[in-house]
């Protein structure tokens, strides 16, 4: 949850029990593991998607986590089709950049044309990576992020959209729109990412164009963090990639860098997917 004001219920439940899976290609050049833990928030909002396909005879890989806020609406929609539409795309094998951000616009769209009878305004953030041969292609709309780990050295691949960000904020006033204080940099003193899928009464400012990173897998390439920001929260980029560094089951690596982020007191939902890259084939 990494929008709007919301007050944690004591009398809740204990934390639910993570959810962790994983899988490996079919080439056998990568493996991904996932872990998602409701933690110390009342309800679950972050969701995540992780797929293996094959366009044109290439292997490709598609991850992604979606951080909701203002309920699980949009999260679950872009969970449910972000994916579904981008490999639709006529682009995508042969444009896969262009595909990407126009995939997340059209799904945006479509998401808003959805909730036309909805009374109550959601939104969700996207980080995604796209592995489409030995090229990944990292999207980011919101401040779920995404972590390579290259000789054992963190880079992030993605840079938080916070509505005090000196560029976001110039793009949102530019708009008509203001920042504002109140807890923490909120656009119009509501939302505190400055880019979403969804949020249609504040649509104007916080876009769903995603920045797009592109990175050739070569080999000192170890892996790629996805997380939502109840890693990023309580947990630095490096620490969390020095972490997992030798856990070779990438499965294990996301459910270690929840639980991390839980034992370090973290306030959120918790979502890791981890993408490990293996070079001896």
């Amino acid at each position: 949850m990494s929008g709007y004001n919301s007050v944690f219920n004591p009398s809740q439940p204990e934390p639910s029990v993570p959810i962790n899976g994983g899988g490996l290609s079919e080439n056998k050049k990568f493996s991904y593991g996932f872990s998602s833990l409701r933690g110390k928030r009342a309800s679950m909002e972050d969701f995540h998607d992780t797929k293996i396909s094959k366009v044109d005879g290439i292997i490709v890989g598609l991850f992604g986590v979606f951080d909701g806020h203002g309920g699980s609406r949009a999260a679950v929609y872009v969970k449910q089709n972000l994916f579904k539409n981008l490999l639709e795309h006529p682009q995508f094998v042969t444009d896969t950049k262009v595909a990407i951000a126009e995939t997340y616009k059209q799904t945006d769209n479509e998401y808003l044309k959805s909730e036309n009878n909805q009374h109550r305004d959601a939104g969700s953030t996207a980080s995604t990576a796209v592995l489409v041969g030995d090229r990944l292609l990292v999207a980011n709309v919101g401040d779920s992020r995404a972590v390579i780990c290259i000789a054992g050295k963190a880079i992030a691949l993605s840079t938080d959209h916070k509505p005090n960000r000196s560029d976001e904020r110039q793009r949102i006033e530019k708009a008509g729109g203001v920042v504002m204080w109140s807890g923490t940099w909120r656009v119009g003193g509501v939302l505190a990412v400055s880019r979403a899928f969804g949020d249609r009464l504040l649509k104007k400012y916080v876009v769903a164009e995603p920045e797009i990173q592109d990175q050739l897998i070569t080999s000192d390439v170890e892996f790629l963090v996805l997380a939502s920001d109840g890693l990023w929260d309580v947990v630095s980029n490096q620490d969390a990639v020095t972490m997992v560094q030798n856990v070779q089951d990438a499965q294990e690596a996301a459910k270690r860098l929840t639980d991390e982020a839980y034992k370090k007191g973290s306030a959120d939902n918790i979502t890791c997917v981890v993408i490990r890259f293996h070079h001896n084939f």
